[in-house]
């Protein structure tokens, strides 16, 4: 017969003194060995890389030449610190959604945008304010934009949605970021490539379509996966802009 005096623990029960040692050791063991666990597991994911909201910034307003096609971008004439002279940015709407409606019949006039800053690298895109605060005409005559052709290039890499590449997500990449790159592109946020290898200085690369405008219905099925592409390439301020020939679009392993 068992010994009805030899300590048990049950769970609605305070704990016998003989196994309170025990039991402390066993949680200790448990806890640690799930925090292993958990950086065993986080050490193997893909770092999401530095790009984010630059909320330390504050609210940036800068002035400069709007251009719309591919999809909008401020050329800027008149910057800040943090947003200086010469800078090109890209320009995002709130939530999932560019600004191609906002700046409809605006091109190549002078304007002044405010909003937060996302930046990943030399990739820089502005989230616009809300209203007319966030997108204004401005005075003064508009410098004239010069682009300069580079060439019809064949490059590797990944087709990402450029507000969450540059910082509204982490990570922005991936094949775990498909379905949320597919809604913000067909909300009109613009499309980004990223090159495995730096071209003319640079890993992102703004995307259109072949003809100037902007990529077509093409790029959902190719975004947030390996591809290489082919494609016209040009310099705009300093903003690489690729015109993507969409029949050259191969999945790579």
């Amino acid at each position: 017969m068992s010994d009805p005096n030899k300590p048990f623990f049950i769970g609605f029960a305070p704990a016998p003194k003989a196994l309170r040692a025990l039991l402390i050791l066993s949680s200790l063991v448990l806890v640690l060995l799930f925090g292993a666990i958990g950086w065993a597991i986080g050490i193997t994911m893909a770092d999401p890389g530095d790009g984010r909201f630059r909320g330390d910034l504050r609210r940036q307003t800068v002035t400069g030449v709007l251009e719309t096609m591919p999809y909008p971008m401020v050329h800027i004439t008149e910057g800040s610190q943090a947003l200086p002279e010469g800078r090109t940015i890209l320009l995002a709407g709130q939530g999932k959604f560019g600004m191609q409606d906002r700046v409809d019949g605006m091109d190549g006039q002078m304007v002044t945008v405010s909003g937060n800053i996302l930046r990943r690298g030399a990739l820089d895109m502005l989230q616009l304010r809300f209203g007319m605060n966030g997108l204004t005409g401005a005075a003064g005559d508009a410098p004239e934009i010069t682009r300069e052709p580079l060439g019809r290039w064949k490059l590797a890499g990944e087709i990402c949605d450029g507000k969450c590449l540059a910082g509204a997500m982490r990570p922005g990449t991936g094949l775990a970021h498909k379905a949320c790159a597919n809604l913000c592109l067909a909300g009109g946020v613009s499309p980004v490539f990223v090159s495995s290898q730096p071209v003319e200085g640079s890993e992102f690369l703004l995307i259109g379509d072949a003809d100037g405008g902007p990529a077509g219905d093409w790029l959902a099925d190719h975004t947030a996966i390996y591809v290489s592409l082919e494609g016209e390439l040009e310099r705009r301020g300093d903003l690489l802009v690729l015109l993507v020939d969409p029949e050259t679009i191969e999945v790579l392993p």
